[in-house]
This record gives structure tokens, sequence and C-alpha cells, in this order.
């Protein structure tokens, strides 16, 4: 067990943060919805219902949106794009992360080994995931926020609005910049500040030592 908390610490710690994370959204989430249900004079649900409710699902899957659309856009652009002096900027020599694969490495994945469209799929297949993962996180969150509004609308006893109408309308629009904003905010910060500030042991920071016009990790 600790070995296998040594080799996979970070990514167990991450996934625990998740879990609590998410039972802290569905609790509370559940207590704001059925506080607002009992205000508008209509019947609360069971913490189970609540799954299935589109506040649940609209609140969730769009903050997962705004992740897989950030993580796969700066995945793709820092490919060709640079800034000097960032620990999150390839430097501008070519790198390890630029040769072609080789099939004769010891260890490489099956798909470098198998060679042909596998091969080329696999070359890209981390932006084609991130990005699978924002379009499904994209529909799911566009489902749950018409669902959850056609829910108030027949609270007010007015008719439901449809898919097509409510994709052009201003409340699911806003709830998706919203996010995406504070993404690109995040990234933008993180880029800048790794330039001038450090973070002895993290690699996500250059050494302490090395000038603020080095570029990369």
């Amino acid at each position: 067990m600790r070995k296998f908390f040594r080799e996979n610490g970070l990514s167990v710690v991450f996934l625990l943060l998740f879990v609590f994370a998410l039972a802290g959204q569905i609790l509370t989430g559940h207590a704001e919805y059925n506080k607002e249900q009992t205000e508008d004079g209509a019947p609360t649900i069971t913490l189970g219902s609540y799954l299935s409710s589109g506040h649940f699902i609209q609140a969730t899957f769009e903050n997962w949106e705004s992740e897989f659309l950030q993580m796969a856009l700066f995945v793709v652009l820092t490919i060709s794009l640079r800034q000097r002096g960032s620990s999150e900027s390839k430097d501008f020599e070519p790198e390890e992360a630029d040769r072609e694969p080789s099939a004769k490495r010891k260890g490489a994945p099956w798909p470098v080994r198998k060679g042909g469209i596998i091969l080329k799929l696999y070359k890209h297949s981390l932006t084609i995931a991130l990005f699978l993962l924002f379009i499904f996180s994209f529909v799911i969150h566009l489902y749950g926020s018409l669902k959850d509004e056609n829910h108030l609308l027949k609270l007010k006893g007015e008719a439901p609005e449809n898919l097509v109408d409510f994709l052009g309308s201003s409340r699911f629009w806003f709830e998706s910049f919203q996010n995406w904003q504070s993404e690109f905010l995040s990234v933008f910060a993180i880029v800048i500040l790794s330039i001038y500030l450090r973070q002895i042991g993290s690699p996500q920071s250059k050494p302490v030592d090395a000038p603020n016009s080095e570029t990369g990790e």
C-alpha cells in the first residue's frame, strides 16, 4: 500500500479531494434546492431525486465543461505558442516532446509499436480525449440547464422552452462564459507568475535559483 501511494499519490489525493468536494456540493445543493422549492410553495425532493434534477446536472457539468476546455486549449496552444521565462511554456529550442516517436524505444506504448493510423491518433490522443470530454460536458450541461429552466417555468405556470430556443438564450451562455473566463484567467496567472515566482520542489516551478528569463520547467 505504501508503494502504491508513493507511485500514485498525486492522482489518489486529487481523486479524494474531488469526491469530498462533490459530496459537499451534493449535500449543500440538495439543501439549497429544497429551500428554493419551499419558498416557491413546491414540494421538496429526496437526495436521490436531486441527483437527476436539472439543478444538480447543470451546476456540475458547467464546471466540468470549463475545466476540460481550459486543459484542451492549454495542451494545444502550448504546442506552438511560447512565453519567455514561464515554466508553463516550452523552450524556444526543440524539446523532447517534439521528436518523432520510435518503436525501438524500450517500453514504448503499443500504438507506437503498431504504427499507421493507430499511431497518428495516439500522437494526438490527449488533445482528442480532452476535447471529447469538453463536448460531452457541454451537452450534459445544456441538458441539465434546459431541464432546470423548464422546471422553473412549470412552477410559474408557463410553457416549457425548446432546445433550439434555449441554446440561444442568455442564461445558458452566461453559465458557460462565467466559468470559461475564470479558467482562462487562472491559466494566464500561472503562466505569468511562474516567470517571477518559485515553489521549491514543485515540477510546475523553475528551480529557485533559475533566472527569470529561463523558459521551461
